[in-house]
């Protein structure tokens, strides 16, 4: 019987296309990241033009422009009216609003960091597997990614506007779906250029604000809140958040911060954060939170496997990873709340 219903059973051909589609996954990317490096999606903010036209603008001479084009509109990130060399590429609604330099919604500053630092040296994944080792500039110069950072004014304030224009969507997702009405202060540690802070303030009005980093990093964060109008109710601090107490205050964020850390880090953080809130204080992360069986957010656990290529040790976790941090630091409640995508906060109350 047993033998008769296996037979009967349809036998389901596996497919390759998955395999392909993932294995050659660097052919599209390096496509969508070479037009934002070209400034394309912004070259067609105004007017939809021809490829003739686009290759004129960008100084393009390759026989591939029409490939590289297509290859976009295949891809939905270019639209095409008409065909062959009479043919005109415009923009689709979302990278009109996401990728156009001049967009207030601009998310291309960290494809512009993937395309010149990640991409290259994601070909050390290999070997970061096989020695723990970062694949980043300490291999090279023998400094940390955060250390070339700092030695860098103009290079530091281009990657907290990357980092700003990925974490932009996600802060206003908190600022909607968290109740802030009970609170009166918030530190942002690691404020960067204080956009959590002034988002904010600028939501709920009867917060309070501080923005706390590096010394370096205060003037940028200081230039975002005068720019915003805010400077009366949202401050900037300084410090080493490994080194010193934080600034005490009624709820305590962190926007992809404790990703970056090894454990250890990590739970000093988070000891530090319960010392700095009152009860029923709220320690706040915003991270790419991983599902606990570790199976659907795909974005957190590459995001991991980044933090391997940036800095060895650090890693992203899951909710359940972070209830058992918090709960030892003595917290007494966490819960996650769904931001955007692949992000959540995860909220944990004193």
């Amino acid at each position: 019987m047993t033998q008769a219903l296996d037979s009967a059973t349809p036998t389901v051909t596996p497919d390759p296309s998955a395999i392909m589609q993932v294995g050659l996954g660097f052919w599209p990317s390096k496509t969508l990241l070479s037009a934002i490096e070209l400034r394309l999606f912004t070259l067609l903010a105004s007017d939809p033009l021809t490829g003739g036209e686009i290759a004129d603008r960008l100084g393009l001479r390759s026989r591939a422009v029409f490939d590289f084009l297509d290859g976009l509109v295949a891809l939905r990130f270019l639209e095409r009216q008409g065909s062959g060399e009479g043919a005109h590429y415009a923009n689709t609604p979302a990278t009109a609003l996401f990728l156009d330099t001049a967009s207030p919604q601009y998310i291309g500053g960290i494809l512009e960091m993937a395309n010149a630092r990640l991409y290259g040296f994601w070909g050390g994944l290999t070997e970061a597997l096989q020695t723990g080792e970062p694949q980043n500039e300490v291999k090279h110069t023998g400094r940390s990614m955060f250390e070339e950072l700092y030695a860098d004014p103009a290079r530091l304030e281009q990657f907290m506007g990357a980092m700003s224009g990925i974490s932009l969507g996600n802060f206003h997702a908190l600022a909607n779906a968290f109740d802030f009405s009970s609170y009166k202060t918030l530190c942002d540690v690691g404020g960067a250029t204080g956009q959590l802070s002034i988002i904010l303030a600028e939501r709920h009005p009867h917060l309070s604000c501080v923005s706390f980093d590096l010394p370096m990093v205060e003037p940028i964060a200081q230039r975002s809140i005068a720019a915003a109008g805010l400077a009366g109710r949202v401050s900037t601090a300084s410090g080493d958040f490994f080194d010193g107490p934080l600034p005490s205050a009624d709820v305590i964020t962190m926007g992809m911060v404790l990703h970056d850390w090894n454990l250890e880090r990590k739970q000093q953080l988070i000891r530090s954060a319960y010392e700095a809130l009152p009860p029923g204080g709220a320690l706040i992360a915003i991270e790419n939170i991983i599902d606990d069986d570790r199976r659907e957010n795909v974005f957190g656990l590459m995001m991991s496997l980044n933090m391997l290529i940036e800095f060895g040790d650090a890693f992203d976790f899951t909710g359940e990873d972070y209830r058992g941090w918090c709960e030892d630091a003595g917290f007494t409640k966490v819960e996650i709340l769904p931001l955007t995508g692949p992000t959540s906060a995860a909220i944990a109350y004193k």
